[in-house]
Order: C-alpha cells, then structure tokens, then sequence
C-alpha cells in the first residue's frame, strides 16, 4: 500500500501546486464499506468546501486517467482539521508559536527532570538541525525532541 501511495503522491503533487493546495497528508485503507482513498489538503489562509470540492473533482479525473487503482475505491478530499498533523520538518517551522502535541516512539527526558516520557505539549518554537525545539507549559526554556523519534505530532486546539 505504501507503494501505491507513494505513486499517487508524485502523480497529483503538480495537480495540487496548480490548486494552489498543500498535501497534508494521504491515506489509502480498506474500511468497513470497502477501500477508502483520502487526501487531506490545506493552503494559505485555509482551505474551505469550494476548494475541496475542485479539488476531489480534478484529483478523481487525473486518477480515472492514469488508473493507478485497479480496485474500486471511494476518494475523500478534506482540510486537515483544527487539530492538524504536522508530518514534515517545514510544518514544524510554519507553525512555530501554536500549541501542540507531540508523541514519540520511545519514552525520552529531554529536560534531564529524571521523568521519562512519551507525550509532550507545549508551544513549538522552530526547529534546530533535526531537532523540534517545544517550550512546555510553566516553562520558558524550549526543550528537545529529535524528528525521527516523533510518533505522532499534531496542533492542539484549546477551547
């Protein structure tokens, strides 16, 4: 699956720079009512139902035409959300100042407190190298989290 994925990502890639759109992130997985192909798009001041909507339209011609699923398959196209994921290393600059969440694959100290942990949410205050640099609540020094031992990461809306 992550072949096919990956293919369609280089495939709709210049599609979605002509949109003026940003690929967040692509999910091709077989659900309950069959398999489910899902972009999540974002742009410059955020994307709305029209550009979603001219989005899945292009993206479902480009794929008809090249036929790089041979199976049948429904196709989504939708904002990242309000919570979005931050995958890349530019997401991580982009969103420097936001409150946000981040997991990762092995419990680490990066304050050396001597409190071994997996989940951290703080403010993002750039990268370094390749080291996101998150400033946890109550504190005004930016701690360390290197990229490859991020799980997962997202913004974290506060209501």
């Amino acid at each position: 699956m992550a072949q096919v994925t990956e293919q369609i990502e280089k495939l709709i890639q210049p599609l979605l720079e002509d949109l003026g759109c940003e690929l967040v992130d692509l999910e091709y997985q077989r659900e309950q009512r069959g398999w489910v192909l899902r972009f999540f798009l974002d742009k410059v001041g955020g994307i709305n139902l029209d550009d979603c909507a001219m989005a899945s339209r292009e993206i479902s011609s480009l794929l008809d035409v090249e036929n790089v699923i041979s199976t049948a398959y429904s196709l989504e196209v939708s904002s990242p959300g309000i919570e979005r994921p931050l995958k890349k290393p530019e997401d991580f600059k982009r969103f420097s100042g936001q409150l946000a969440k981040i997991k990762t694959l092995d419990s680490i100290d990066p304050d050396a407190s001597g409190k071994n942990r997996k989940t951290f949410i703080g403010t993002l205050s750039g990268l370094e190298g390749d080291e996101i640099l998150l400033i946890l609540k109550n504190t005004t020094d930016a701690i360390r989290i290197p990229l490859q031992q991020i799980d997962k990461a997202n913004l974290k809306h506060e209501f």
